[in-house]
C-alpha cells in the first residue's frame, strides 16, 4: 500500500452548487474547516457522516458529460494521502503512472496509464 484516499474530487462551474447537491443526497457539512483544504469560490469540500470527503473545483468552460458519449468524458480525480512523496512517487512511476506536475503547496499531479489524473500530497 502506498497511500491513503483522502477524497474524491470533481470538476464543474458552480463549486457550492455541487457541494450542496451532494450534501442533500449524503448528509454531512460543506466547507468544513480542515487544514488540508483552503475552500474558495474555486474549491468546496463536502465531508459526510462516512467519513469519506468530496471537493468540487470549479473549471472554466466546464463542459459536462454526456454518457456514454466519449467526446464529454466522465471528469474527476482522486486525492491520496502519502507518508513520503518521494518513494510514493517512485512506486507509482515503476506502476506505469506519467508524471504532470510538482506543486510548490506539497502535492504531486501524475496520470494514471488511461490518462485519469490523481495527486499524491503529503499525508
Amino acid at each position: 500500500m502506498i497511500g491513503k484516499l483522502q477524497c474524491v474530487v470533481l470538476d464543474c462551474p458552480d463549486v457550492l452548487e455541487l457541494a450542496r447537491f451532494y450534501q442533500a443526497l449524503l448528509g454531512g457539512t460543506v466547507n468544513k474547516p480542515d487544514r488540508r483544504w483552503a475552500v474558495s469560490d474555486d474549491f468546496s469540500t463536502l465531508h459526510t457522516g462516512s467519513g469519506l470527503v468530496f471537493a468540487f473545483q470549479r473549471v472554466k468552460d466546464h463542459r459536462a458529460p454526456r454518457w456514454p458519449d466519449s467526446t464529454y468524458p466522465q471528469q474527476f480525480h482522486l486525492d491520496f494521502d502519502v507518508p513520503d512523496l518521494d518513494r510514493a512517487q517512485e512506486q507509482v512511476l515503476g506502476f506505469g503512472a506519467t508524471l504532470l506536475h510538482i506543486d510548490t503547496r506539497g502535492w504531486r499531479i501524475f496520470a494514471d496509464p488511461a490518462g485519469h489524473p490523481f495527486c499524491l500530497l503529503r499525508g
